[in-house]
């Protein structure tokens, strides 16, 4: 701030504040730019579908460990981008106008969101399984870094929800690991799960995939050269023209920042009553953790007001492009995993590597496992493909789901891809009281206990759904 001849403060434009958040930008922009190079020149890198926003994380996060990038990546501002992006990208999903061609089997659906909540709860019963041990046996006080006993259900909010909320409960569980005086990062803790998922859904899917390739049980495809489009091809009936002053783009990111403006208006409006000891402890600290929920909801109400008005003829222009909606959300991810593994700090986690170590590995063979013997069972039809969809997508994010698909159904001709689309209502909707038992385990080591009991018996249930006795 400087002051004019007359006393007044005006901005100085060369001030550091100005250009701060600026340089963070331009660091996870050249890091996705450095990370789609290296992919494309590296041909074993681009064999293993590893995402590129990946790689460029973990390109920063080399230069922190060798070249002493910690003073230069502001740790708080990528904790605080993979946070907004998370509920960012499911708005502009939840805002994608419905067609009439993606509705798919109603049971498979339902059976897929069953099977998305069971892997959450089988990753959290491993997760826990390892790290309520450690904390009674192995842990070290005295260390500058200590594990949690609930430590291990950041699991299924890394591997199966990936950055973001592992970021969110990550905090939640720092924080409430340090009010019984417990030093433990869930933060960077989380967001290494996140990381190492999505190199255990990349590898570990690649590799799979050509041993069976190798046995004459499916077919790698090569990728098909897709066909050249415009954004007129993606167009809906009633669009905003191009020759309208304001652009399309415009529009759909003006909507979606609108619709995030309602959930902070929510979440800001719940934090603002007294709800008790109770409320100020465990739910107030979901409510903003759940910032991508309230964003779906939100985004689907959207969507059915602006539909409303458009059949009542108020409204007589589409606003809401599919094509621009999946650009939104594809940038959005994008930006989430490379901020997200940028934030990561080794320095927090060199005492507690073991729990990290065997958390993962234990994960990702369960994960593994579970999602391969259940997606032979309720997609017989197209049981690798189903399986390498859902395990995509169970270790990384849906576009990892998407990736691994590609690569042997090149043109989506099974509904693999529908199925991964629409699970997402019948699991919000069974996810959401695991989210709040998932709250509720660190208050004590007791309230885990019962957590892991609880979805010990929840898993049970929804095993026993998927293998139902099924109608021919």
């Amino acid at each position: 701030m400087l002051l004019s001849s007359n006393g007044i403060a005006v901005t100085s434009f060369a001030a550091p504040e100005v250009w701060s958040a600026l340089v963070q930008v331009f660091i996870i922009a050249l890091a996705v730019l450095a990370g789609n190079v290296l992919r494309r020149k590296v041909k074993i890198l681009r064999r293993s579908l590893i995402p590129s926003a990946l790689l460029g994380g973990l390109i920063i996060l080399l230069l922190k460990m060798w070249a002493d990038f910690n003073g230069i990546i502001d740790k708080k501002f990528m904790e605080t981008v993979t946070y907004h992006a998370l509920a960012i990208g499911f708005i502009a999903m939840s805002l994608r106008p419905s067609k009439e061609t993606d509705r798919a089997n109603t049971r498979t659906v339902i059976d897929t969101g069953t099977l998305t909540i069971a892997t959450y709860m089988i990753q959290a019963i491993f997760g826990l399984l390892i790290t309520i041990p450690m904390f009674l046996w192995w842990r070290n006080p005295a260390a500058g870094n200590d594990i949690f006993y609930s430590g291990g259900l950041l699991l299924p909010m890394g591997y199966g929800q990936g950055p973001g909320q592992a970021l969110n409960f990550g905090t939640i569980y720092q924080l409430g690991a340090a009010d019984q005086g417990i030093n433990f990062h869930g933060i960077d803790f989380g967001l290494s799960i996140a990381a190492i998922g999505f190199l255990v859904g990349s590898v570990v899917g690649v590799v799979y995939m050509n041993i069976l390739n190798r046995k004459k049980k499916l077919t790698i495809h090569e990728h098909i050269s897709e066909s050249k489009h415009t954004l007129k091809d993606y167009e809906q009936e009633n669009e905003l023209p191009h020759s309208e002053s304001v652009d399309k783009l415009t529009i759909v990111v003006s909507i979606v920042l609108l619709t995030y403006f309602l959930v902070w208006l929510l979440m800001s409006g719940i934090n603002s009553l007294d709800l008790g000891n109770f409320g100020e402890k465990t739910l107030k600290p979901l409510v903003y953790g759940f910032n991508f929920f309230w964003g779906i909801l939100f985004g689907s109400l959207v969507k059915i007001v602006i539909r409303g008005l458009r059949k009542k003829g108020w409204m007589t222009r589409e606003y809401l492009n599919e094509f621009l909606l999946n650009r939104v959300s594809g940038i959005s991810f994008d930006v989430m995993i490379v901020a997200g593994t940028a934030a990561i700090s080794f320095e927090n986690l060199k005492d507690i590597w073991l729990p990290l170590t065997l958390v993962c590995i234990f994960g990702a063979v369960a994960t593994f496992l579970y999602v391969r013997w259940v997606s032979f069972r309720i997609y017989p039809d197209y049981k690798y493909e189903g399986f390498f969809s859902m395990f995509g997508m169970l270790t990384g994010t849906a576009s990892n789901g998407m990736i691994l698909l590609r690569e042997i159904d090149p043109r989506y001709q099974t509904p693999a891809a529908n199925n991964l689309v629409l699970q997402n209502i019948p699991a919000m909707i069974m996810g959401f009281p695991v989210l709040l038992l998932l709250g509720f385990a660190p208050k004590s080591l007791n309230a885990t206990l019962i957590t892991l009991g609880v979805l010990a018996t929840l898993f049970l249930v929804a095993t026993l759904f998927l293998f139902r006795k099924r109608k021919k």
